[in-house]
């Protein structure tokens, strides 16, 4: 009965942690690393054919988007998620595909006018993202469902987004049981449309997010309308346009709830009529699920609206960009408007088309309203600079770069402090994770030091046996020497599909001479053919 954490240990981005219990093999999130990673990840545990089930606490990729990579490496198993995860899902499994093709073939044209860049192969592929999604197992809230022999699993809302969880494990194996909690990431409280984070009673171990480790928001509920009422009115009467990156499912929802309530409350003035433009198909498809999915996700705010027939995120003058030729013509529109664009750390997607176009401009706003990793393009513009590179040109930064002040997915340090006091008992052990390596380390120790809660924050690699209590090995941080390439391990897919081979043949393993004998000249026939 076995814990390995593989990442997000002392790194935010690229969820994933690993459990072997029961004759399973069981992987909890498996992300995407985004932004800059500083640690080098250990690889899974086991070949990628050999993972019976996954149990994914929310849709973001940075927690989900790896999936379809597991597919690709001979994956046949299921993956366990709440209803709206799995709606989510099944848009944005399919949108980190797109992206992987699309760059891997811009980079291969790349080099085809150059002798010194090797052509790309995307990381996973649109059917590699449709296998992931049609092994999504919808579940819903505060049911406890049984996985298989000993191993039991009920998602509890946690309020960061549409279908967000923690999860409850519980494992039994020969007579002994161990109840391990995964956070996810944690919501922040009094957020637009979603409930808050739900509290769990009781648990031998959890792995617990620590994004927002070091910081606190604001003791007041900020008032979100109010400052971007003001945002607008300013930027309007320039003449300028609001650009805002922001992520197509979440944020960009959150922001039209306000935008729509600042235009049924008049708050803009000469501008009332202001378009706000939606120029994501993700986000679009997104919107329709969080409408979808209210009856189960919504808070009892946004629920009275849609009991009196309101739809809490549209309104007149809400424009939905579908098509490419759809996003290049928003540009050309010269009335002030409101941009909402993904992604939302502005490393893909056409948002760097409207920042080509708008940043440049002293009357426009680039308005910033949600977390930005080291590194990304998101987190240099907030922390200040002149100029930046877009489709390989110099952009001067004139427009005005604003953030949005307090809105936030992520629970802040006492709102994570919050949730771990919410157990009746203290867990035996509190494991950190998914924070920056100082972040991790300094929660960690608050835990201990000032909560009286046993706490770790481990590194990519750690070891730790469950029924005993004991850390079977303790991994060292391994720094990443160079920045690692973004292009598919193709020969790391022939491998797995080599070891899966190899796992088919131990379960053929006393079978029929006559079967077995077939099997080996199948074998022999396509190694003939490719030695």
């Amino acid at each position: 009965m076995k814990l390995i954490f593989v990442g997000a240990a002392h790194e935010v981005t690229g969820s994933c942690h690993y459990l072997e219990a029961c004759g399973k093999h069981i992987l909890v999130d498996y992300g995407m690393e985004q932004g800059v990673n500083v640690l080098e990840n250990e690889p899974l545990p086991v070949a990628e054919s050999l993972i019976d089930y996954v149990f994914l606490t929310h849709a973001h990729v940075d927690h989900s988007g790896m999936l379809p990579l597991l597919s690709a490496r001979g994956f046949k198993g299921k993956i366990f998620s709440t209803k709206a995860t799995a709606d989510l899902c099944s848009i944005m499994l399919r949108d980190c595909a797109h992206i992987q093709m699309q760059e891997a073939e811009w980079k291969s044209r790349k080099a085809k006018r150059s002798s010194k860049v090797t052509p790309h192969e995307p990381l996973f592929n649109m059917e590699d993202a449709d296998d992931a999604i049609k092994r999504i197992v919808p579940c819903p809230y505060d049911e406890k469902i049984d996985i298989c022999e000993g191993v039991q699993i009920r998602f509890t809302d946690i309020g960061h987004l549409l279908g967000s969880s923690s999860i409850e494990v519980w494992l039994t194996e020969e007579n002994t049981t161990r109840k391990v909690v995964f956070s996810g990431d944690i919501g922040n409280k009094d957020q637009p449309l979603l409930k808050d984070p739900s509290l769990t009673a009781q648990a031998d171990y959890v792995v617990m997010e620590s994004t927002y480790g070091d910081r606190l928001h604001s003791a007041e509920r900020p008032d979100y309308i109010g400052e971007l009422t003001q945002i607008l009115q300013e930027t309007f009467d320039r003449g300028g346009n609001v650009v805002i990156p922001s992520f197509a499912v979440g944020r960009t929802q959150e922001m039209l709830y306000f935008i729509r309530k600042i235009k049924e409350d008049k708050l803009i003035e000469r501008h009332a009529d202001f378009p706000v433009y939606v120029d994501s198909p993700l986000a679009v498809e997104a919107t329709g699920i969080f409408h979808k999915n209210e009856i189960n996700c919504f808070d009892a705010e946004a629920m009275e609206l849609v009991s009196k027939g309101i739809n809490p995120i549209a309104f007149p003058g809400l424009r939905l960009s579908i098509t490419s030729d759809e996003s290049k013509a928003i540009n050309f529109e010269n009335t002030p408007k409101v941009i909402i664009s993904a992604s939302g750390m502005c490393e893909a997607g056409r948002i760097r088309h409207h920042l080509k176009h708008n940043l440049w401009r002293p009357e426009c706003t680039v308005l910033f309203v949600g977390y930005q990793s080291v590194g990304t393009l998101g987190r240099i513009l907030v922390e200040g600079v002149d100029e930046v590179k877009l489709f390989g040109e110099p952009v001067e930064v004139r427009a005005s770069i604003r953030t949005l002040s307090g809105l936030s997915g992520h629970a802040d340090k006492n709102g994570l402090l919050e949730w771990i006091e919410g157990f009746e008992e203290k867990p035996r052990k509190v494991f950190v994770v998914h924070g920056e390596d100082e972040v991790c380390k300094s929660f960690a120790e608050c835990l201990q030091v000032e909560h009286g809660i046993k706490a770790y924050a481990p590194y990519s690699g750690t070891v730790f046996n469950l029924a005993s209590g004991k850390l079977e090995y303790e991994a060292q941080p391994v720094y990443v020497k160079k920045k690692p390439k973004l292009v598919s391990d193709v020969y790391g897919r022939l491998l797995a599909a080599g070891q899966r081979l190899m796992n088919v043949i131990r379960k053929n393993e006393g079978g029929a001479n006559k079967d077995l004998a077939k099997f080996a000249d199948q074998i022999n026939s396509l190694c003939d053919k490719w030695d």
